[in-house]
């Protein structure tokens, strides 16, 4: 491998040697092409997962998460869709994912569709931020946790977020450090600043 690949990408996690291993284009040589295939696999994810015929029940589930994580990253990751077997700078510890994920998707469940549910959009937020929170795989969570929470919100009737209608993947953005920021608020139990930022 490449040193490039040992880096982590702008705000990425860092991989493993093990997991960097499990690149699959042979064709990718440096950072801007590996961008370019993660982002061609994410756009196909994306309109494959919008003709699905969705529901709250079928998306709010662990293997809905995995699935997604799959589909977004499978042509470029050997793990893509795989939860993480080793511990990261954040997250929680790797042998409690799967449970963590479990809870969070039947929580978020009775926090949309409950008998007295809460704001679509407060719902969502937490969801998006326990989420990337967990840090269930190698790498790919902010993007997936975004992607999993724009479905949650189109698939419970709501208005597709805007995400501060920026690219969040670019580190040196205004409106990055804005949504870091805003991450950081809710991380101290205060998810107002996501929620003006979701619709900013």
């Amino acid at each position: 491998m490449t040193s490039w690949l040992g880096e982590a990408p702008p705000g990425g996690t860092p991989l493993d040697p093990e997991e960097r291993e499990q690149l699959l284009p042979s064709w990718i040589a440096d950072r801007e092409g590996l961008n370019r295939a993660e982002a061609e696999n994410i756009l196909a994810a994306r309109l494959e997962w919008r003709r699905k015929q969705l529901t709250l029940e079928r998306l709010l589930t662990e293997r809905s998460v995995r699935d997604l994580h799959a589909d977004m990253f499978g042509d470029v990751w050997a793990w893509a869709g795989k939860y993480r077997l080793s511990g990261k700078t954040i997250g929680i510890d790797w042998w409690q994912i799967t449970e963590v994920v479990a809870n969070l998707v039947a929580d978020t469940r009775i926090r949309v569709s409950g008998t007295t549910p809460m704001p679509l959009d407060e719902a969502a937020c937490r969801f998006r931020h326990r989420l990337v929170e967990i840090h269930p795989f190698p790498n790919g969570n902010g993007r997936h946790s975004r992607e999993m929470t724009d479905l949650l919100v189109w698939v419970a009737g709501g208005e597709r977020f805007s995400w501060g209608r920026a690219n969040l993947t670019i580190t040196t953005s205004a409106a990055r450090r804005t949504y870091i920021g805003a991450l950081q608020a809710a991380d101290r139990g205060d998810h107002r600043p996501l929620l003006d930022f979701v619709r900013s």
